[in-house]
């Protein structure tokens, strides 16, 4: 390509809102594959397993749920802390299902670990919905756990347990957890088919308690949800995708019924999709094009398709509707802190819809711009190339992978020093000076995604900066499938 052509297509770029990252890189999708996988063992709560490959991490919360007689040992924390948040933590297993279920074809020896992720999590949410009219929605006191930096092998923070139930209900958080398992239940259907009944079944169930007791979990278990896990979405999108997964994992009537009949009044915006916003999944999972191609002609059935392709014009670069924006280095930005939150969620759906568009033979008409399968799948690219490292820090934001990246994540376990190397309890303030300390973080929490740069592509790496260099579970999730699909060469 002669000068003025590459001039051309830098200005092209320029007015897109893009700049091209110069240093061509290539990716090892493969082993960001494994890393991602990985990073879940380094969130695990409870009595941890002979093959744990994390290995500085110990068993920790033993005793979560006593407090009201029930054994909640398990789960993941969430994110820096040691608090297990049910409702991003239900949202990341449905996410880690989904990935799986689309892509796990393309994870070789990875799907196995991939498979042992996704069960740490279901069964902890078996326990958690155990008892009928009742949901568990949280354990430990946020408050109290984010007073102290101490590692979860140390807690000695409140370990409240929160229920929801049917005075006090939680349909977001209840809804969730039904989506999660149900979804769950496809993958292993063909690998453990007793295992995928109990979740189907108790999928259902739960749904069910969500639908007929309405209500925000904000009220029920308050200071325990807000500010930090604050429903402010609303619960109906929850409770349609629950719907939604149910429809797949049963091909029951009364579940799609469910999907059409309330989407039709549901709020919101159709362009979100994270662990508060459901709205973009719904539209992609029940898009007629895929799953219900008897319906494609159907006016329920277009509407699926009209709001999953204006989602997709939402985002491309390109698009006379776009409605996010990117960094000069090429990230996608939706407002907000943990902006890498979207553009792995956001990339994940453009990659699924792709595939649902290529079985289709259709393309996304964003006004004038066409785009095909195969442009939905390069722009996912772009932002997963630019999280591993093509960007114009050179930085990748997945810890332990490439040559550059983060050391001083907000992340209690991975910065105070572990239980093999120092036996000795540490309290509540006592591991402050592991927190200010500009040192490098003492143990590498292998795989976690970071919440990543500004909107000027800059990055502090600095555990105070919490907004940028805190990993979370639902970062990782959707990455996980991203990170197949390439594997795969696609």
């Amino acid at each position: 390509m002669g000068g003025k052509s590459m001039m051309n297509m830098a200005v092209l770029m320029l007015l897109l809102g893009v700049t091209v990252v110069t240093a061509a890189m290539s990716h090892d999708y493969g082993d960001a594959l494994t890393k991602s996988i990985l990073f879940f063992e380094g969130q695990r709560s409870g009595k941890l397993p002979s093959n744990q490959r994390m290995n500085w991490r110990k068993a920790s919360a033993l005793r979560d749920g006593s407090d009201i007689g029930m054994d909640m040992v398990g789960g993941y924390y969430d994110a820096g802390d040691n608090v297990k948040f049910h409702f991003p933590m239900a949202f990341t297993t449905t996410l880690l299902a989904w990935s799986i279920v689309e892509f796990g074809e393309s994870m070789g020896s990875d799907l196995e670990h991939a498979l042992e992720a996704l069960r740490w999590g279901t069964d902890y949410f078996l326990k958690a919905t155990s008892k009928p009219g009742m949901v568990v929605a949280q354990v430990g006191d946020p408050i109290s756990d984010h007073t102290c930096w101490e590692r979860p092998e140390d807690m000695d923070t409140l370990r409240t347990t929160y229920v929801v139930n049917q005075t006090h209900p939680g349909s977001e958080v209840s809804a969730e957890i039904a989506a999660a398992l149900a979804a769950s239940s496809i993958v292993f259907k063909n690998k453990d088919s007793r295992y995928s009944s109990v979740l189907l079944q108790r999928a259902s169930q739960v749904f069910d308690f969500a639908n007929n007791y309405q209500g925000s979990y904000n009220e029920s278990i308050g200071r325990g949800a807000c500010p930090f896990y604050c429903d402010f979405n609303g619960y109906h999108d929850e409770l349609i995708w629950g719907a939604a997964w149910l429809s797949k994992a049963t091909q029951d009537p009364k579940y799609w019924d469910y999907v059409v009949k309330n989407m039709a009044t549901l709020g919101g915006s159709i362009f979100e999709f994270g662990w508060d916003s459901k709205h973009s999944g719904i539209n992609i999972i029940v898009s007629p094009i895929y799953f219900y191609p008897q319906k494609v002609m159907s006016s329920s059935g277009s509407s699926f398709i009209t709001n999953a392709d204006s989602f997709v014009c939402s985002l491309l670069p390109e698009s006379p509707t776009k409605s996010v924006t990117y960094s000069p280095g090429g990230l996608m930005f939706k407002p907000g802190g943990c902006n890498l939150q979207h553009a792995t969620a956001l990339s994940f759906l453009l990659i699924v819809y792709s595939r649902y568009l290529q079985v289709a033979n259709r393309s996304v008409h964003c006004g004038s711009v066409v785009a095909t399968p195969s442009r939905l799948v390069e722009v996912a690219k772009t932002q997963v190339d630019y999280i591993l490292g093509s960007n114009p820090l050179g930085m990748s934001y997945m810890v332990g992978y490439g040559p550059k990246f983060p050391q001083r994540i907000h992340h209690r376990g991975s910065s105070l020093p572990s239980m093999s190397t120092f036996h000795e309890h540490i309290g509540c303030h006592d591991g402050n000076s592991y927190l200010v300390t500009k040192m490098p973080n003492r143990n590498v929490l292998v795989g976690a995604v970071v919440g990543g740069p500004d909107n000027n592509d800059q990055f502090l790496d600095s555990r105070l900066n919490v907004s940028q260099s805190e990993p979370a579970t639902y970062f990782n999730a959707p990455l996980v499938g991203a990170l197949a699909f390439f594997k795969g060469g696609k």
